[in-house]
Protein backbone atom coordinates (compact mmCIF):
# COMPACT_ATOMS: atom_id res chain seq x y z
CA UNK A 1 0.00 0.00 0.00
CA UNK A 2 1.05 3.50 -0.49
CA UNK A 3 -0.24 6.59 1.44
CA UNK A 4 -1.01 9.49 -0.39
CA UNK A 5 -2.89 11.55 1.85
CA UNK A 6 -2.77 12.75 5.63
CA UNK A 7 -5.03 14.96 7.45
CA UNK A 8 -4.42 16.15 10.87
CA UNK A 9 -7.17 17.72 13.22
CA UNK A 10 -6.84 19.15 16.35
CA UNK A 11 -9.95 18.51 18.13
CA UNK A 12 -10.70 19.92 21.72
CA UNK A 13 -13.81 17.85 23.22
CA UNK A 14 -15.07 18.58 26.84
CA UNK A 15 -14.82 16.11 29.90
CA UNK A 16 -17.85 14.76 31.04
CA UNK A 17 -16.68 15.45 34.76
CA UNK A 18 -12.96 16.88 35.72
CA UNK A 19 -10.11 14.42 36.07
CA UNK A 20 -7.99 14.85 38.67
CA UNK A 21 -4.90 13.04 39.18
CA UNK A 22 -1.65 13.92 41.30
CA UNK A 23 -0.44 15.99 38.45
CA UNK A 24 -3.23 18.74 38.09
CA UNK A 25 -7.11 18.78 36.93
CA UNK A 26 -7.94 18.23 33.04
CA UNK A 27 -11.44 19.58 32.21
CA UNK A 28 -11.42 19.37 28.32
CA UNK A 29 -9.08 16.37 26.12
CA UNK A 30 -7.22 18.15 23.20
CA UNK A 31 -5.72 15.53 21.21
CA UNK A 32 -4.71 15.10 17.56
CA UNK A 33 -6.96 12.77 15.19
CA UNK A 34 -5.18 11.47 11.75
CA UNK A 35 -7.15 10.56 8.91
CA UNK A 36 -4.57 8.75 6.06
CA UNK A 37 -5.41 7.91 2.55
CA UNK A 38 -4.02 5.26 0.67
CA UNK A 39 -3.47 5.19 -3.42
CA UNK A 40 -6.16 1.84 -3.18
CA UNK A 41 -8.42 4.64 -1.64
CA UNK A 42 -8.48 3.08 1.83
CA UNK A 43 -9.11 5.51 4.69
CA UNK A 44 -7.20 4.49 8.42
CA UNK A 45 -7.85 6.95 11.79
CA UNK A 46 -5.21 7.04 14.18
CA UNK A 47 -5.62 8.97 17.92
CA UNK A 48 -2.74 10.69 19.02
CA UNK A 49 -3.01 10.27 23.13
CA UNK A 50 -0.43 13.15 23.98
CA UNK A 51 -1.50 15.74 26.45
CA UNK A 52 -1.66 19.95 25.77
CA UNK A 53 0.83 19.85 28.65
CA UNK A 54 3.95 17.54 29.59
CA UNK A 55 3.24 15.62 32.60
CA UNK A 56 2.76 12.53 31.29
CA UNK A 57 5.78 12.21 29.01
CA UNK A 58 7.49 15.29 27.47
CA UNK A 59 5.46 14.67 24.84
CA UNK A 60 2.44 17.44 24.07
CA UNK A 61 0.03 18.19 21.10
CA UNK A 62 2.00 20.92 19.69
CA UNK A 63 5.00 18.88 19.75
CA UNK A 64 3.64 16.00 18.36
CA UNK A 65 1.85 17.98 15.27
CA UNK A 66 5.54 19.33 14.75
CA UNK A 67 7.04 15.99 14.43
CA UNK A 68 3.98 14.67 12.02
CA UNK A 69 4.50 17.77 10.02
CA UNK A 70 8.57 18.18 9.99
CA UNK A 71 9.30 14.75 10.13
CA UNK A 72 7.10 11.53 10.22
CA UNK A 73 4.75 12.07 7.37
CA UNK A 74 7.43 13.43 4.83
CA UNK A 75 9.03 10.24 5.74
CA UNK A 76 5.86 7.84 5.46
CA UNK A 77 4.52 8.99 2.20
CA UNK A 78 4.05 7.36 -0.75
CA UNK A 79 6.67 4.72 0.77
CA UNK A 80 5.37 0.87 0.12
CA UNK A 81 4.37 -0.53 3.43
CA UNK A 82 3.46 -3.97 3.13
CA UNK A 83 2.27 -4.48 6.48
CA UNK A 84 2.18 -2.03 9.55
CA UNK A 85 5.14 -3.36 11.46
CA UNK A 86 7.29 -1.21 8.37
CA UNK A 87 5.91 2.10 10.09
CA UNK A 88 8.25 1.39 13.12
CA UNK A 89 11.33 0.37 10.98
CA UNK A 90 10.66 3.33 8.58
CA UNK A 91 10.98 5.72 11.90
CA UNK A 92 13.73 4.12 13.59
CA UNK A 93 15.80 7.46 12.47
CA UNK A 94 13.58 9.42 14.85
CA UNK A 95 14.09 9.26 18.43
CA UNK A 96 11.47 8.63 21.03
CA UNK A 97 7.90 10.89 20.14
CA UNK A 98 6.06 7.35 20.65
CA UNK A 99 3.17 9.08 20.63
CA UNK A 100 3.19 11.05 17.39
CA UNK A 101 4.61 7.67 15.44
CA UNK A 102 1.43 5.60 17.31
CA UNK A 103 -0.65 7.66 15.94
CA UNK A 104 0.41 7.24 12.13
CA UNK A 105 1.26 3.36 13.04
CA UNK A 106 -2.61 3.01 14.53
CA UNK A 107 -3.87 4.58 10.86
CA UNK A 108 -2.03 2.09 9.13
CA UNK A 109 -3.52 -0.65 11.41
CA UNK A 110 -6.54 0.41 10.72
CA UNK A 111 -5.86 0.46 6.88
CA UNK A 112 -4.37 -2.65 7.01
CA UNK A 113 -7.53 -4.49 8.87
CA UNK A 114 -9.60 -2.92 6.30
CA UNK A 115 -7.51 -4.56 3.57
CA UNK A 116 -7.63 -7.38 5.18
CA UNK A 117 -11.17 -7.37 5.17
CA UNK A 118 -10.99 -8.53 8.99
CA UNK A 119 -11.72 -6.90 11.92
CA UNK A 120 -8.45 -5.37 13.48
CA UNK A 121 -8.70 -7.89 16.51
CA UNK A 122 -8.58 -10.60 14.67
CA UNK A 123 -5.51 -9.35 12.31
CA UNK A 124 -3.58 -8.36 16.06
CA UNK A 125 -4.32 -12.18 16.82
CA UNK A 126 -6.68 -11.61 19.19
CA UNK A 127 -8.76 -14.30 21.22
CA UNK A 128 -11.63 -12.93 22.85
CA UNK A 129 -14.87 -11.65 21.89
CA UNK A 130 -15.14 -9.58 24.67
CA UNK A 131 -13.33 -7.74 27.18
CA UNK A 132 -13.67 -7.41 30.87
CA UNK A 133 -12.97 -3.59 31.51
CA UNK A 134 -12.25 -1.50 35.09
CA UNK A 135 -12.60 2.32 35.17
CA UNK A 136 -10.05 4.91 36.23
CA UNK A 137 -11.63 7.93 38.81
CA UNK A 138 -9.70 10.65 39.43
CA UNK A 139 -9.35 12.34 42.81
CA UNK A 140 -12.27 13.52 44.20
CA UNK A 141 -13.03 16.69 46.96
CA UNK A 142 -13.59 14.65 49.68
CA UNK A 143 -13.24 11.16 50.95
CA UNK A 144 -17.24 10.87 50.84
CA UNK A 145 -17.65 11.92 47.39
CA UNK A 146 -14.47 9.40 46.54
CA UNK A 147 -16.99 6.57 48.21
CA UNK A 148 -19.78 7.52 46.11
CA UNK A 149 -18.61 7.91 42.94
CA UNK A 150 -16.73 4.54 43.49
CA UNK A 151 -20.36 2.72 44.19
CA UNK A 152 -22.10 4.04 40.94
CA UNK A 153 -19.52 2.95 38.97
CA UNK A 154 -19.55 -0.63 40.79
CA UNK A 155 -23.11 -0.51 40.50
CA UNK A 156 -22.57 -0.20 36.68
CA UNK A 157 -20.45 -3.33 36.54
CA UNK A 158 -17.27 -2.45 36.24
CA UNK A 159 -14.81 -5.64 36.68
CA UNK A 160 -12.34 -2.98 38.63
CA UNK A 161 -12.11 0.22 40.25
CA UNK A 162 -9.00 2.53 39.79
CA UNK A 163 -8.33 4.91 42.89
CA UNK A 164 -6.16 7.66 42.11
CA UNK A 165 -3.53 8.56 45.06
CA UNK A 166 -1.05 11.31 46.13
CA UNK A 167 0.96 12.05 49.49
CA UNK A 168 -2.12 13.28 51.82
CA UNK A 169 -4.50 11.83 50.19
CA UNK A 170 -3.84 7.70 50.18
CA UNK A 171 -3.99 5.07 53.20
CA UNK A 172 -6.77 6.75 54.60
CA UNK A 173 -8.90 7.25 51.45
CA UNK A 174 -7.80 3.58 50.66
CA UNK A 175 -8.82 2.37 54.17
CA UNK A 176 -12.20 4.08 53.79
CA UNK A 177 -12.75 2.64 50.55
CA UNK A 178 -11.91 -0.95 51.71
CA UNK A 179 -14.30 -0.89 54.66
CA UNK A 180 -17.12 0.18 52.20
CA UNK A 181 -16.44 -1.80 49.64
CA UNK A 182 -14.52 -5.04 50.99
CA UNK A 183 -14.64 -7.22 48.34
CA UNK A 184 -14.38 -5.20 44.68
CA UNK A 185 -11.38 -5.63 42.89
CA UNK A 186 -9.40 -2.46 43.40
CA UNK A 187 -6.23 -0.47 42.79
CA UNK A 188 -4.19 2.76 43.35
CA UNK A 189 -2.03 4.42 40.40
CA UNK A 190 0.06 6.90 42.63
CA UNK A 191 1.50 8.54 38.85
CA UNK A 192 5.25 8.76 40.06
CA UNK A 193 4.20 10.84 43.54
CA UNK A 194 6.21 9.12 45.62
CA UNK A 195 9.77 8.21 46.69
CA UNK A 196 11.74 5.54 48.62
CA UNK A 197 11.63 8.21 51.56
CA UNK A 198 7.53 7.18 51.65
CA UNK A 199 8.15 3.43 51.83
CA UNK A 200 6.62 3.30 55.65
CA UNK A 201 3.48 4.68 53.63
CA UNK A 202 3.02 2.39 50.82
CA UNK A 203 3.38 -0.68 52.86
CA UNK A 204 0.65 0.29 55.30
CA UNK A 205 -1.39 0.24 51.39
CA UNK A 206 -0.77 -3.73 51.82
CA UNK A 207 -3.68 -4.47 54.12
CA UNK A 208 -6.21 -3.31 52.16
CA UNK A 209 -5.53 -6.23 49.59
CA UNK A 210 -5.27 -4.04 46.60
CA UNK A 211 -4.52 -6.03 42.99
CA UNK A 212 -1.79 -3.61 42.81
CA UNK A 213 0.01 -0.09 42.88
CA UNK A 214 0.56 1.40 39.91
CA UNK A 215 3.63 3.57 39.19
CA UNK A 216 4.06 4.93 42.73
CA UNK A 217 8.04 6.08 42.02
CA UNK A 218 9.74 8.51 39.12
CA UNK A 219 8.48 8.07 36.02
CA UNK A 220 11.78 6.71 34.75
CA UNK A 221 12.75 4.73 37.19
CA UNK A 222 13.02 0.71 37.31
CA UNK A 223 15.92 0.20 40.12
CA UNK A 224 14.14 1.91 43.06
CA UNK A 225 10.53 0.20 42.36
CA UNK A 226 12.50 -2.95 42.41
CA UNK A 227 14.16 -2.06 46.27
CA UNK A 228 10.14 -0.94 47.00
CA UNK A 229 8.53 -4.43 45.12
CA UNK A 230 11.02 -6.52 47.72
CA UNK A 231 9.47 -4.78 50.64
CA UNK A 232 5.36 -4.60 49.23
CA UNK A 233 3.76 -7.68 49.03
CA UNK A 234 0.62 -5.88 46.76
CA UNK A 235 2.51 -6.26 43.42
CA UNK A 236 3.89 -3.29 41.74
CA UNK A 237 2.14 -2.45 38.73
CA UNK A 238 4.46 -0.39 36.15
CA UNK A 239 3.49 2.08 33.81
CA UNK A 240 5.59 5.27 32.86
CA UNK A 241 8.53 3.37 33.01
CA UNK A 242 7.75 1.13 30.01
CA UNK A 243 8.65 2.62 27.01
CA UNK A 244 9.63 -0.29 25.23
CA UNK A 245 10.01 -4.20 25.20
CA UNK A 246 13.94 -3.49 26.04
CA UNK A 247 12.15 -1.26 29.36
CA UNK A 248 9.91 -4.80 29.94
CA UNK A 249 12.76 -7.25 29.84
CA UNK A 250 14.78 -4.95 32.00
CA UNK A 251 11.47 -4.16 34.83
CA UNK A 252 11.13 -7.86 34.95
CA UNK A 253 14.91 -9.39 35.33
CA UNK A 254 15.35 -6.87 38.13
CA UNK A 255 12.08 -7.77 39.57
CA UNK A 256 10.76 -4.04 40.04
CA UNK A 257 7.16 -5.38 39.63
CA UNK A 258 4.72 -8.34 39.01
CA UNK A 259 2.19 -6.07 36.77
CA UNK A 260 2.93 -4.22 33.72
CA UNK A 261 0.10 -1.67 32.15
CA UNK A 262 1.01 -1.38 28.24
CA UNK A 263 -0.51 2.05 26.83
CA UNK A 264 0.07 1.74 22.63
CA UNK A 265 0.89 5.39 22.66
CA UNK A 266 3.61 4.99 25.50
CA UNK A 267 5.00 2.26 23.84
CA UNK A 268 5.30 3.68 20.35
CA UNK A 269 2.50 1.68 18.27
CA UNK A 270 0.47 -1.88 18.60
CA UNK A 271 3.58 -3.47 16.75
CA UNK A 272 5.53 -2.44 20.00
CA UNK A 273 3.10 -3.23 22.32
CA UNK A 274 2.41 -6.98 20.70
CA UNK A 275 6.05 -7.10 21.65
CA UNK A 276 5.67 -6.41 25.05
CA UNK A 277 2.75 -8.59 25.58
CA UNK A 278 4.20 -11.68 23.76
CA UNK A 279 7.32 -11.06 25.79
CA UNK A 280 5.63 -10.77 29.14
CA UNK A 281 3.32 -13.82 28.59
CA UNK A 282 6.57 -15.89 28.60
CA UNK A 283 7.61 -14.53 31.26
CA UNK A 284 3.98 -15.32 33.19
CA UNK A 285 3.69 -11.11 33.71
CA UNK A 286 0.13 -10.01 33.43
CA UNK A 287 -0.36 -7.05 31.67
CA UNK A 288 -3.56 -4.80 31.39
CA UNK A 289 -4.49 -1.86 28.74
CA UNK A 290 -4.23 1.18 30.34
CA UNK A 291 -6.33 4.84 28.89
CA UNK A 292 -5.29 7.96 28.37
CA UNK A 293 -8.70 9.75 28.31
CA UNK A 294 -8.85 8.54 24.54
CA UNK A 295 -11.78 9.69 22.23
CA UNK A 296 -13.29 7.00 20.20
CA UNK A 297 -10.79 5.83 17.55
CA UNK A 298 -7.98 5.34 20.34
CA UNK A 299 -10.33 3.50 22.40
CA UNK A 300 -11.26 1.12 19.51
CA UNK A 301 -7.60 0.52 19.29
CA UNK A 302 -7.15 -0.20 22.72
CA UNK A 303 -10.25 -2.47 23.04
CA UNK A 304 -8.77 -4.60 19.92
CA UNK A 305 -5.25 -5.06 21.52
CA UNK A 306 -6.78 -6.00 24.49
CA UNK A 307 -8.41 -8.96 22.83
CA UNK A 308 -4.75 -10.69 23.21
CA UNK A 309 -4.84 -13.48 25.31
CA UNK A 310 -2.23 -12.28 28.08
CA UNK A 311 -4.13 -8.99 28.60
CA UNK A 312 -6.14 -10.78 31.83
CA UNK A 313 -6.68 -8.08 34.37
CA UNK A 314 -9.50 -5.72 33.63
CA UNK A 315 -8.39 -2.65 31.51
CA UNK A 316 -8.94 1.69 31.65
CA UNK A 317 -11.26 0.87 28.54
CA UNK A 318 -14.07 2.85 30.28
CA UNK A 319 -17.29 3.44 28.22
CA UNK A 320 -17.49 6.71 26.20
CA UNK A 321 -20.39 8.17 28.00
CA UNK A 322 -18.12 8.48 31.56
CA UNK A 323 -15.92 10.40 29.32
CA UNK A 324 -18.18 12.62 27.27
CA UNK A 325 -21.66 13.71 26.36
CA UNK A 326 -20.83 12.77 22.65
CA UNK A 327 -18.21 11.02 21.53
CA UNK A 328 -16.37 10.87 17.85
CA UNK A 329 -17.25 7.20 16.55
CA UNK A 330 -20.79 5.54 15.75
CA UNK A 331 -22.01 3.66 17.59
CA UNK A 332 -20.02 4.54 20.53
CA UNK A 333 -18.30 2.09 23.11
CA UNK A 334 -20.59 0.84 25.55
CA UNK A 335 -20.12 -1.46 28.69
CA UNK A 336 -22.29 -4.12 29.46
CA UNK A 337 -21.89 -6.06 33.27
CA UNK A 338 -18.67 -4.71 32.89
CA UNK A 339 -17.21 -6.26 29.20
CA UNK A 340 -17.28 -4.36 25.70
CA UNK A 341 -17.54 -7.05 22.98
CA UNK A 342 -15.15 -7.02 20.05
CA UNK A 343 -15.90 -5.64 17.00
CA UNK A 344 -16.79 -8.04 14.39
CA UNK A 345 -16.75 -5.20 11.09
CA UNK A 346 -13.57 -4.62 9.52
CA UNK A 347 -11.07 -2.41 10.46
CA UNK A 348 -11.27 -0.82 13.95
CA UNK A 349 -15.02 -1.64 13.60
CA UNK A 350 -16.66 2.02 14.38
CA UNK A 351 -17.65 4.20 12.06
CA UNK A 352 -16.44 8.26 12.20
CA UNK A 353 -18.82 9.68 13.35
CA UNK A 354 -18.30 12.92 10.93
CA UNK A 355 -20.54 15.56 12.38
CA UNK A 356 -19.00 15.01 16.05
CA UNK A 357 -15.01 15.75 14.30
CA UNK A 358 -16.23 18.65 12.63
CA UNK A 359 -17.98 20.10 15.86
CA UNK A 360 -14.72 19.54 17.77
CA UNK A 361 -12.09 20.34 15.50
CA UNK A 362 -10.06 23.33 16.29
CA UNK A 363 -8.08 23.62 13.22
CA UNK A 364 -6.53 21.16 10.76
CA UNK A 365 -4.17 20.37 7.87
CA UNK A 366 -4.34 17.99 4.97
CA UNK A 367 -0.96 16.86 3.77
CA UNK A 368 -0.75 15.44 0.11
CA UNK A 369 2.42 13.36 -1.43
CA UNK A 370 3.90 15.95 -4.43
Amino acid sequence: MKINKIIVRHLKMPMKHPFTTSFGTINDKSFLLLEVHTEEGIVGFGECVAFEAPWYTEETVKTCWHMLEDFLIPIILQKDISHPNDVTKLFESIRKNKMAKASIEGAVWDIYAIASNQPLAKVLGGTKEKIDVGISLGIQPTIEKQIEVVGKYIAEGYKRIKVKIKPGWDVEVIKKLRETFPDVPMMADANSAYTLKDIDILKQLDEFNLMMIEQPLAYDDIVDHATLQKQLQTPICLDESILSLEDARKAIELGSCGIINIKIGRVGGISEAIKIHDYCKSKGIPVWCGGMLEAGIGRAHNIALTSLSNFVLPGDTAGSSHYFEEDIIQPEVVVEDGTIREAQTVGIGYEPNRKAIEKYTVSSKTYNYI
